[in-house]
């Protein structure tokens, strides 16, 4: 049995991990089809109607279309603009963690293999940055960058890379001790190849784990950024956006343009902790049963 096998087969034997990838999968995809299986363009001004403002779930417009979700102050059709939203928000989630994830953990790998000024210098600028709340950091940067989907996923990964750097090092410096890795040494290799070919592989599975909480991490700071109207600008999708746009009017009553974003804001990163439980239950020995 393959590594990849019986990581599949162990991941499978919790009714919650299965569930929780379920769900995962099911947000995945209505984020990957939201411009095929919306019932419309939600930022298609000629598509929106002001007539329509505002209508409760199940409502049915004068033109004869049924809002299973409602429409918001702009009247536009709540279940496509959760989609589309939850798309630019996963979009988000996982592009800051990859690149995150790949500056990270090649500064601690080069850390903790090179050691010496660059290992002490690397370790305490993420300790600087790690003293301080994520999200002041973010805001501190967009405040800098303005708005922007390019602005705020530069803004998650300065936020997120000092995280895989020390777990990298960490993984790292236990590694560099084993046999292997002398023998990878007495043959000459160079140090980018002892690094990526044998380095690397065996710091991944915390590295993996680590990875996947932050996908949550990043979708959720987006929305919390979004919804300060620190995020991304009015014109582009997001949960966090909707969440903030229908924040005033649940006094009034109009709940559903705020309350449905936000339950699919919690399903996507409920989602993805689910799963990221079950991996660090798999991955990691201390916490095989």
């Amino acid at each position: 049995m393959t590594p990849a096998q019986r990581i599949a087969a162990e991941f499978a034997t919790s009714r919650v991990a299965l569930a929780g990838f379920a769900l995962l999968a099911l947000v995945l995809l209505a984020a990957a089809l939201a411009p095929w299986i919306s019932p419309q363009d939600p930022y298609d001004l000629a598509r929106l109607d002001l007539l329509d403002s505002r209508l409760p779930p199940g409502a049915r417009s004068a033109a004869g279309t049924v809002y299973w979700l409602g429409t918001d102050d702009q009247g536009r059709d709540m279940l496509s603009a959760i989609l589309y939203g939850l798309r630019t928000s996963v979009a988000v989630g996982f592009a800051s963690t990859a690149l995150g994830l790949t500056i990270g953990v090649s500064l601690g790998l080069a850390a903790a293999w090179l050691g010496g000024w660059l290992d002490a210098l690397l370790m305490r600028l993420a300790d600087l940055q790690l003293s301080f709340p994520s999200i002041l950091i973010a805001l501190v940067l967009l405040a800098v960058l303005g708005q922007g989907l390019d602005k705020i996923i530069v803004a998650l990964v300065a936020v997120q890379w000092a995280y895989y750097a020390r777990t990298a090092r960490a993984a790292a410096l236990v590694e560099r001790r084993k046999e292997y890795i002398d023998a990878a040494v007495a043959l000459a290799l160079s140090n980018a190849r002892i690094i990526f070919r044998h380095l690397l592989p065996n710091c991944l599975p915390p590295l993996l784990v680590l990875a996947t909480v932050q996908v949550a991490a990043a979708i959720t700071l987006e929305a919390t950024l979004s919804f300060l109207g620190l995020g991304l600008p009015i014109t582009q999708p997001s949960l966090g956006l909707l969440i903030s746009n229908g924040f005033n009017y649940l006094l009034s009553g109009h709940y559903w343009i705020s309350v449905f974003p936000g339950i699919a804001l919690v399903l996507a990163v409920v989602s993805i902790n689910l799963v990221a439980d079950r991996l660090q239950d798999v991955l990691d020995p201390h916490e095989r049963r």
